[in-house]
C-alpha cells in the first residue's frame, strides 16, 4: 500500500509540475526525442501501476508495469553519471530509482508461482537494496551538513548526533543485507528509519511550505523507498 500510493503520488505531482524540483534527475527524459510524451506516458504508467497494486486481481500486472517504469527511470540517470562521473548527486539519484526498481522486482517475486524464479528475484531485490543502502550511507556523508539541517531541532540531543547515527545505521544495514546476516531485521529497521524520515522531516516541511515542489517530491520518494524496503523485507525467500 505504501509503495503503490507513493508511486501514484509521484506520478501525479510530476504531471502537475514539469520542473526540475519535481522530476529531479529524471529531467534527462525531456532531452530524448519526444521526451515530454515519453515522460508523460511513464508517469501515467506509474500512476496506473501504483493504483493497480492496491487491488489483488491487478497486483501482478501492476508490479510488472512498475518494474518497467523504474527500470527506465534508473537508466535515465546513467547519462548524468557518464557526463559527470565525479558528481555524487547523479549516483545518488540512480540508486534512489534503483531502490524503487528493487521494490517492484520484489513485488513481482511476491506474486510469482515458481519457487526458483521467486528466490532468484528475491535475491536480486535484496542485493540491490544492499547496494542502495551503501549509496544512502555515502550520500549522508557527502551531504552531511544538509543531512544534519534536515533533523528537527526539537529532537534531543542535537542534529549532528542524528545525522551521524543514521549514517552508521545505513552502513550497518548495507553490511547485513549484502551478507544476508540478520538481513530481514536490518531491512525492517531501515524501513522504520525511512518512515520516520518521512514523518518527522518531510511532512512538517510540506506543511510549512506546501508550494515548494521539492518537498512533495522528497516526501513521495522517501515513502516509495520505504515501501520498497518493506516489500523486500517481507519476502519469504531472498
Amino acid at each position: 500500500m505504501v509503495f503503490g500510493a507513493s508511486a501514484a503520488l509521484l506520478g501525479i505531482i510530476a504531471l502537475m509540475w514539469h520542473d526540475a524540483d519535481t522530476w529531479q534527475t529524471l529531467v534527462q527524459i525531456w532531452k530524448l526525442p519526444s521526451g515530454v510524451t515519453i515522460g508523460s506516458c511513464l508517469m501515467f504508467a506509474q500512476i496506473a501501476g501504483g493504483i493497480g497494486s492496491q487491488f489483488p486481481r491487478a497486483e501482478r500486472l501492476a508490479a510488472i508495469i512498475l518494474t518497467i517504469v523504474y527500470l527506465f527511470f534508473s537508466l535515465a540517470c546513467i547519462p548524468g553519471i557518464i557526463a559527470a562521473p565525479a558528481v555524487f548527486e547523479h549516483y545518488g539519484s540512480f540508486f534512489e530509482q534503483f531502490s524503487a526498481l528493487c521494490g517492484a522486482i520484489a513485488l513481482v517475486a511476491a506474486m510469482g508461482a515458481g519457487a526458483v524464479m521467486v528466490k532468484a528475484l528475491g535475491q536480486a531485490a535484496r542485493l540491490g537494496l544492499g547496494l542502495c543502502a551503501i549509496s544512502f550511507t555515502l550520500g549522508q556523508i557527502v551531504y552531511f551538513r544538509f543531512t544534519a539541517q534536515l533533523v528537527p531541532k526539537w529532537i534531543p540531543p542535537n542534529q549532528r548526533f542524528w545525522a551521524i547515527f543514521t549514517t552508521i545505521a545505513f552502513a550497518l544495514a548495507a553490511i547485513a543485507i549484502l551478507m544476508n546476516r540478520q538481513a530481514r531485521l536490518a531491512m525492517r529497521l531501515m524501513t522504520l528509519m525511512l518512515a520516520l524520515f518521512g514523518v518527522l522531516v518531510w511532512i512538517p516541511r510540506l506543511i510549512a511550505h506546501p508550494r515548494t515542489h521539492f518537498n512533495w517530491s522528497e516526501l513521495g520518494l522517501t515513502f516509495l523507498i520505504t515501501g520498497a524496503a518493506w516489500i523486500i523485507a517481507d519476502l519469504r525467500s531472498f
